[in-house]
């Protein structure tokens, strides 16, 4: 199973970066995990996004799915057509709300663009050979962190979330644990987000093989961040940026 970060950014993207957006690949399968501003156009430069066979958004804040107009256009007005709706896994109630920003017509276009289909805490969902597990977490509500496996091999993708019972849960046993670390360390506990050292202590706490922090805000000091998570896990730690790429493979 490969991972591809496509955006490493937290709400609003730096220079050079972009939001949330994780592609993966395995047998055969593409599967998108949030789709935030800019995720689109630097997929592109590595995959047909037209050749997707699913999109996850994990939760309702725009820098995790505000490229999903983008792919609505880009599916609609395919140059040999318009394409066969995208399957697009979201909290209950959050495609309705993407199609509140939008003209009656523009959000009658977005319904035959896509399937929606509702995230439910716990329940699988499988493509091809992969399975794709959601599991709550705390930050708004409802958010999901996701849980890829594939042959054995165990992905996990925290979403946002402050540190809490779900998102240990999920994160247990995981061959690569993709962690948000959004904030600085003097602003633990003061937002619904993890610091790199809350990060790294999930990674060490769940058994993790390995940390890729996400999530970054764009000011924050990487090579601390990267420092910081070290004192509380002993796994390799990298912190993302676009296009780092890592191969998934079961321990």
């Amino acid at each position: 199973m490969r991972l591809t970060v496509l955006g490493s950014s937290a709400s609003c993207a730096g220079a050079g970066q972009a939001c949330a957006g994780h592609y993966v690949e395995a047998d055969g399968a593409r599967i998108l995990l949030d789709c935030g501003n800019g995720v689109l156009a630097n997929l592109s430069t590595i995959a047909d996004p037209l050749g997707l066979d699913a999109v996850f958004v994990t939760h309702n804040h725009p820098d995790h799915y505000a490229d999903v107009y983008c792919l609505q256009s880009l599916l609609r007005y395919a140059p040999d057509g318009p394409r066969a709706p995208l399957a697009l896994y979201v909290p209950g109630e959050l495609f309705e709300r993407m199609q509140l920003l939008l003209s009656d017509r523009g959000a009658a276009e977005f319904a035959e663009a896509f399937v929606p289909v509702e995230l439910k805490d716990g329940e699988p969902i499988v493509l091809g050979d992969v399975t794709v597990t959601p599991r709550l977490v705390q930050h708004t509500e409802p958010t999901f962190a996701l849980v890829v496996e594939h042959e054995w091999a165990r992905l996990v993708y925290t979403a946002d979330t402050a540190p809490c019972d779900g998102v240990f849960s999920a994160a247990e046993g995981a061959d690569l644990l993709l962690a948000e670390a959004t904030l600085p360390e003097p602003y633990a506990g003061m937002s619904p987000h993890m610091t790199a050292r809350e990060a790294g202590s999930l990674a060490r706490q769940s058994g993790a093989r390995e940390l890729v922090l996400v999530h970054v805000w764009p000011t924050n000091d990487r090579s601390l961040m990267a420092s910081n998570a070290s004192e509380t896990f002993d796994g390799p730690v990298t912190v993302a940026k676009e296009f780092d790429v890592f191969e998934v493979a079961a321990g």
